[in-house]
């Protein structure tokens, strides 16, 4: 997935708009190497349809907007979740992260099904 599809993905999630993004992105007055100046909502509409490519000085602004870190626009933990592929579906990462707050004997108890259902699922494969 590229990164202006991993960036309108995020923003199906957060129900934002792409006008809403480019209006937050020109709001932080991000300023393009090239041209010293903020990109109009034009330029910003064409990175978010893949018209044009983002300039890597505008990825920190990117994240910021987005509430995520620079690296997560780069990585393959945002993908389309699918019935296929909920791997890294925003549910599922929102589990991940909520992980840290469950309770020893409760995480003990979780592994242990979720390795059942492995179990299952592997043998509807053979």
């Amino acid at each position: 997935m590229e990164v202006w599809e991993k960036i309108n993905y995020l923003l199906e999630e957060k129900k934002m708009t792409k006008q809403e993004f480019a209006n937050h992105l020109i709001a932080l007055a991000p300023k393009l190497k090239r041209t010293g100046e903020v990109p109009s909502t034009q330029t910003i509409l064409g990175y978010l349809y893949g018209k044009r490519e983002i300039k890597i000085e505008l990825i920190p602004f990117i994240a910021e907007v987005l509430g995520i870190n620079e690296q997560e626009l780069f990585s393959s933990h945002i993908e389309y979740a699918s019935e296929n592929n909920i791997r890294y579906s925003k549910e599922v990462r929102e589990i991940v992260n909520l992980l840290q707050y469950l309770p020893q004997p409760a995480f003990i108890k979780l592994k242990s099904r979720l390795l059942e259902y492995k179990k299952m699922t592997e043998k509807g494969f053979e």
